[in-house]
């Protein structure tokens, strides 16, 4: 999507602030040293900022060893991988520890197999009472071990399973969280590109119509300067409210980029996905903001939505395009409105957007 000059302004004031904190406290102007201070001028991360005002209030500076550890936690591309290894190392241990206790069983029981021949050929040679009582004592103590030995195995298998199934509930917490947008709990661009290549692709073999939307809060770069980021992060989880509570089933609502949401509705028409569209928006509209801090009413927040439906060998990209381009033309055209393709406003010129 081309970046509108309005958020272009809004990026370079983020890179301004982020130079700005990097050469107040001196520190070297390297790629790392840039995305942490840039992130936290966007305010998106309210746990980074956070880390980083307690760590600037105690020390005066951020260490190398601060800086190692704010990039460890919230930017080390390796975070998800490393977790993924540590839970399958947990896996591969599980098994190890099962193979040598089968390896154990399997000896018991060949242990077992032949102290059974050794008593039938003991019985067979046996004539009298005493001998023949003699084997079968030896008979029953070694049933006896054969019983604590199964006994032992099956607890330890009872134990694997759930250890297996825990270490399952764990994978699947980190595989959610690397595909999970963490402010607003919505899925995730990385995710939400993937659902849609898989999702036209069934629109296309089922032959079902498959509608996109595109949102953006208006005006919000106004509302989070005025009123700071953490406000403009409780408006951004506002709108994914609302998009979470009017999308069902096989819906995916996800957090695009900024103050962008795309909701992908399969086997929906597009005159269906104005109605949801439609119904968003007035969710949105419909509530009241108000800071906790202070009890000041800020008013409400409003949002503009584009909405198109796959045509028949359409590709992502293209799809993404023609919501792009009714989203656009609805901030055009007044913003706080629903647009779709086959509205008058879709075919005006698209090419200068509005925020």
């Amino acid at each position: 999507m081309t970046v509108h000059p309005d958020e272009h302004e809004r990026m370079m004031a983020f890179a301004e602030i982020a130079l700005g904190q990097i050469k107040a406290l001196r520190q070297p102007a390297t790629p790392r040293n840039y995305e942490i201070w840039y992130t936290y001028a966007t305010g998106y991360n309210p746990s980074l900022n956070q880390m980083i005002n307690e760590l600037v209030a105690r020390n005066g500076n951020l260490s190398n060893g601060d800086i190692d550890k704010i990039y460890d936690t919230y930017f080390s591309p390796s975070l998800i991988t490393e977790r993924i290894d540590k839970v399958g190392s947990r896996v591969a241990d599980e098994i190890d520890e099962l193979m040598a206790m089968i390896e154990v069983a399997a000896v018991s029981t060949s242990s077992y197999s032949e102290s059974l021949a050794d008593a039938n050929q003991q019985l067979i040679q046996v004539t009298d009472r005493e001998g023949i009582r003699t084997v079968i004592q030896s008979l029953v103590e070694t049933g006896q071990e054969m019983a604590q030995s199964n006994q032992t195995l099956e607890a330890r298998l009872t134990a694997s399973k759930q250890e297996i199934n825990q270490l399952q509930v764990d994978l699947e917490a980190v595989r959610t969280e690397s595909l999970t947008d963490p402010l607003t709990t919505l899925a995730n661009r990385k995710y939400f590109d993937q659902a849609m290549e898989r999702q036209i692709a069934e629109a296309a073999a089922k032959n079902e119509p498959l509608s996109l939307l595109l949102t953006d809060i208006d005006d919000f770069k106004a509302f989070n300067d005025q009123y700071g980021h953490l406000t403009g992060d409780h408006v951004l989880r506002l709108v994914a409210a609302a998009c979470k509570q009017n999308v069902k089933g096989q819906d995916i609502a996800a957090r695009y980029g900024g103050e962008e949401f795309a909701m992908l509705l399969p086997d929906t028409t597009l005159r269906s996905a104005v109605a949801v569209a439609d119904q968003i928006r007035r969710s949105v509209m419909a509530k009241e903001l108000i800071k906790r801090s202070t009890g000041q009413h800020l008013g409400r927040v409003t949002i503009s939505i584009g909405v198109a439906t796959m045509r028949r060998g359409e590709n992502s990209a293209a799809l993404i395009g023609r919501a792009d381009s009714c989203l656009y033309a609805a901030k055009r055209s007044g913003r706080n409105r629903v647009v779709c393709e086959t509205d008058p406003e879709a075919g005006a010129n698209t090419e200068t957007r509005v925020a």
